[in-house]
């Protein structure tokens, strides 16, 4: 019994004759149970083996999308970034030419310049010729310059102003110079005046009051560089479009 752990209840019986103590028949039974004292527990059996895991259950399924929650509020702005360096795009294209703006007022005239240095002048070449393409105004004085209209030669580095007919020496030199000019028939006549810095050099007239003529002269003159060459008339010169009565002309002889 104390191997197995448990306790083990007797019961007995009497079958033979008790004795009597007097107190009840002698074939009586015994009442009372037989039973010891509690066992001590036994010692704890071993661990039995681990088992063996179970099978993989089926999937469950799969649950409803939950609700979208609040917005949360907006953070902070972060610190800037460096400075990007892109690629230069593509030119575009010419834009459309803006309108022409209006001419400006005339600038003050400026210092004259400190004279150049003298440019080697031998082999420049020097020629004009200037015609006049209408009649001229009429003139009540031999001071009156003759303006010219047209240039029929012009060489490179020859300076005439047409507006005040004026040659001005860029190289100097011996120069040639011819005038040719047509007298329109009136009742006055016809001076004409070749002049190199307002000195007459020499001078041609007509006083014939009543038919076409020409006043010409020519004359072999020594400038130097800045000198000037024009004609002045007192009467009215004659000219055309296409027949060119009244000319000026003048070329480089020879360079100094």
């Amino acid at each position: 019994a104390l191997l197995l752990g448990n306790s083990v209840n007797l019961r007995a019986s009497v079958t033979g004759p008790v004795p009597s103590d007097g107190d009840g028949p002698a074939s009586q039974a015994c009442p009372m149970c037989c039973q010891g004292p509690a066992a001590i527990p036994g010692i704890p059996g071993l661990p039995g083996s681990l088992g063996q895991p179970g099978s993989k259950g089926e999937p469950g399924q799969k649950g409803d999308i939950g609700q979208i929650g609040p917005m949360g509020e907006r953070g902070a702005a972060g610190p800037q970034g460096d400075e990007g360096i892109g690629q230069p795009g593509k030119i575009g294209p010419r834009g459309v030419p803006g309108v022409v703006g209006p001419t400006g007022e005339t600038g003050v005239k400026g210092q004259k310049g400190e004279p150049g240095e003298a440019p080697d002048d031998s082999n420049q070449r020097v020629a004009f010729t200037v015609v006049r393409t209408s009649n001229s105004d009429t003139s009540t004085s031999d001071d009156t310059r003759l303006p010219f209209q047209a240039t029929e030669t012009l060489l490179p580095g020859t300076s005439f102003d047409l507006e005040t007919g004026t040659f001005t020496c860029g190289v100097p030199g011996t120069y040639v110079f011819m005038f040719s000019v047509g007298k329109y028939p009136s009742s006055s006549g016809l001076w004409v005046y070749l002049r190199k810095n307002g000195d007459v050099v020499v001078s041609g007239l007509s006083n014939d009051l009543s038919h076409y003529e020409q006043v010409s002269g020519s004359a072999v003159v020594v400038l130097q560089r800045g000198d000037t060459m024009y004609l002045t008339m007192q009467g009215r010169a004659l000219s055309h479009s296409t027949n060119h009565y009244t000319s000026f002309s003048g070329f480089l002889l020879y360079p100094e």
